[in-house]
């Protein structure tokens, strides 16, 4: 094997891929070298299946063709393989949503189990503000109707979706005059994907825009009703410390991991690992106790409600099971890779797949229903605790990294969190802002990519833009990333933030990198924004609030689709790789120069994290200017000279 100290800047997933070549167990880094060199239309864009007159691909220098068998040109084939990719990652997370309403409407029969409403004030403040009515009815009253009303928003066939009223006026503005307002999340998915087919939309620009809409009926529907929900249902995160990397797991206990993206068997599992019986049963088989643990998005959401300890992001979850004490892993959809099946060939680790949608050769489907979710979660640590004796101590090997940190932040905690239990408010964080002692606020989210060294991105990104003066909030493996490296953590602040960072951080006890969930829960990034409108002094609109947003190590189809809410809500967003749209200089101008006049906010592609981070803080200074605010109370690493445009 190659040198393994490129593919990563995690100690514990370096030590892991040296056990995985000792063992001669192939991992996601060994495969991406079997596949070099990759396809180079591919990554442009620039090849077309959606016929069977093709495969047509457009050569990017020139000298072959210059149009599919159809006549469509590169322009239009870079613009439809965008929107499908978009589309499928819309569909992604908006239907995690529909699955948490369908919970919901189940808990508020009051015969579940599993399920019960944890989130009584967040209940009653969306029945407010949809128009259900509250009083003097029961919190399974309420629920029931809320449950009705959010699944409608998903095949919605007249107007437009509800939560567009959370939206400043101007945001609503443009895209209206645009016609890319969000209708329901299902029809503009279908819409999309018809616009895709042979012989439909073929103008580049109208297809980018139809993007859009999908986008945002992703992250102000589906999405945002994923998030509202699952606090609803399991209750409002609240700041709470664990650990993370691969180090939480225990050699003397049952290890049971659980790994996907929806939480709704993940939290029945939480409280069926505490069973008594279940316990004593552990115990009988020689373990100390039953440790769950948490890879990716599922990993976040159990975190933020119970402070379950993360194993490990996307690239890590084979090295989880090679560690040798993993008794089962527990998936259900997105992100799973189907290698893992394999690996059960070499160690003890039981795999098990739940979910209708995804089944996976070579593991074992026991199929999850939410009537039976307790019934379902108390088999699967049953399982686990049977096959903690069949593990081979010689394949035994735990590395001992771990790391302190504190997750769970929402819209409504920073609130409490800034300005006091009694006077909660946003204004501490504007007034930040505006006098200079934080710069402005950042996003960085989404995946690792095997293309890139595992983490490096994300950390090196974090630590520039906070040591900078920019308060950085995290979701997905993004916020994994960082858990690890101590970044989540209050005492970062010290060691890595600008002086008024520090003195905020300090000042509120958090971390300078604020952990606000899984995935799904980039809508939580959206609100706090409009939060930051609603406060005044930072602008009228999303677009004129010095943030910026970022996703250093993207894979997934789901992070095309945030990006593209993101940005058309008016956030500047960088990203690592950029979007496979460089077959196309009409597609990319549009996305990183064009969308700059429809929101305000555009794309920019950017490799280095360290460039990336000062794409991002030009960007703010930017919005800064524009918003007469006074310079930076303290002295900054970064601080470009003069004040040319660096938006261009």
């Amino acid at each position: 094997m190659a040198d393994n100290n490129p593919r990563s800047v995690d100690p514990a997933t370096l030590e892991m891929i040296d056990r995985a070549s000792e063992a001669a167990v192939a991992t996601a880094w060994d495969r991406l070298e079997s596949q070099e060199p990759q396809c180079g239309f591919g990554r442009l864009g620039i090849c077309c299946r959606n016929c069977t007159m093709g495969p047509c691909r457009i050569d990017p220098f020139g000298e072959g063709a210059d149009r599919g068998v159809c006549g469509a040109t590169a322009d239009t084939i870079v613009a439809r393989n965008l929107l499908r990719a978009l589309l499928s990652g819309a569909a992604a997370h908006s239907d995690h949503g529909r699955d948490i309403v369908h919970a919901l409407a189940l808990a508020a029969k009051g015969k579940s189990e599993a399920y019960r409403i944890k989130g009584p004030e967040k209940l009653r403040g969306l029945a407010r503000e949809y128009g259900i009515a509250e009083k003097d009815r029961s919190d399974e009253e309420v629920a029931s109707d809320l449950a009705q009303f959010l699944l409608a928003e998903f095949g919605k066939q007249e107007g437009v979706l509800a939560n567009l009223a959370r939206v400043p006026e101007q945001q609503q503005k443009n895209w209206a005059a645009l016609g890319v307002t969000p209708r329901g999340v299902d029809r503009d998915i279908v819409t999309g994907m018809h616009m895709t087919h042979i012989g439909v939309d073929n103008d580049p620009e109208h297809l980018i825009l139809g993007s859009v809409r999908a986008a945002l009926a992703d992250g102000w529907g589906g999405s945002m009703i994923a998030t509202d929900v699952s606090d609803v249902l399991f209750g409002e995160p609240q700041p709470t410390r664990s650990l993370a990397n691969l180090g939480v797991l225990k050699e003397d206990e049952v290890n049971l991991v659980v790994h996907g993206h929806e939480p709704t068997l993940s939290e029945v599992i939480v409280a069926a690992a505490s069973d008594p019986e279940l316990l004593a049963l552990a115990e009988s088989k020689g373990a100390k106790g039953i440790n769950l643990a948490g890879i990716c998005c599922t990993a976040n959401e159990i975190l933020m409600r119970h402070g379950i300890p993360l194993a490990g992001n996307f690239l890590q979850q084979e090295l989880a099971i090679i560690t040798g004490v993993v008794d089962a892993m527990v998936v259900d959809v997105q992100c799973i890779m189907p290698a893992i099946a394999r690996l059960q060939e070499c160690f003890h680790t039981k795999i098990f797949s739940t979910s209708s949608k995804a089944q996976f050769p070579g593991m074992t489907h026991i199929e999850f229903h939410e009537d039976e979710a307790m019934e379902t979660a108390k088999k699967l640590v049953r399982l686990a605790i049977e096959n903690f004796a069949n593990r081979s101590p010689e394949k035994v090997c735990v590395p001992k990294q771990k790391e302190g940190l504190v997750a769970g932040f929402t819209t409504e905690d920073i609130f409490t969190f800034l300005g006091g239990r009694y006077r909660p408010s946003y204004r501490p964080l504007n007034a930040g802002i505006q006098t200079g002692r934080v710069r402005g606020l950042a996003g960085v989210v989404g995946c690792n990519n095997a293309r890139f060294t595992h983490d490096r991105y994300h950390l090196e990104m974090g630590k520039e833009l906070i040591r900078n003066e920019v308060l950085v909030v995290q979701t997905g493996c993004s916020a994994i990333a960082c858990a690890k490296a101590g970044l989540l953590a209050p005492e970062a602040a010290e060691k890595y933030a600008g002086k008024g960072l520090q003195e905020i951080c300090r000042a509120v006890g958090i971390p300078p990198v604020l952990h606000v969930g899984s995935c799904v829960d980039n809508s939580r990034i959206l609100t706090a924004i409009v939060e930051v409108v609603k406060e005044g002094g930072l602008g009228d609109s999303m677009d004129k609030v010095p943030v910026a947003g970022a996703a250093p190590e993207w894979m997934s189809e789901k992070a095309i689709s945030i990006g593209m809410y993101v940005v058309a809500s008016g956030i500047f967003t960088v990203v690592n790789p950029p979007l496979p749209v460089q077959g196309s200089r009409q597609v990319e101008e549009l996305l990183t120069k064009t969308f700059e006049q429809h929101f305000g906010a555009a794309w920019a592609f950017e490799e280095d994290p360290i460039k990336g981070a000062h794409l991002m803080s030009d960007h703010i200074d930017r919005k800064r200017r524009e918003l007469g605010l006074p310079p930076l109370m303290y002295e900054v690493p970064y601080a470009p000279k003069g004040n040319d445009d660096p938006d261009g």
